[in-house]
């Protein structure tokens, strides 16, 4: 069993495993912990596209 997917798909995966991660070991309380997770799951997102921009435009 094998699983394609795009190196957008496998960013999002890997931001969901390491926003989780993050969360858990770096605060105490469970909302606090959430709160961490979803932010830093959308600065990694953030970061992906804004990464994907920059390559588009160097690569003109």
């Amino acid at each position: 069993m094998t699983i394609n997917l795009s190196h957008f798909s496998a960013a999002v995966v890997f931001a969901l495993f390491a926003s989780v991660v993050f969360g858990i070991t770096q605060r105490n309380s469970t909302m606090e912990q959430v709160k961490y997770g979803l932010y830093c799951f959308a600065l990694f997102v953030g970061g992906v596209f804004v990464a994907g921009w920059v390559m588009a435009l160097i690569r003109r």
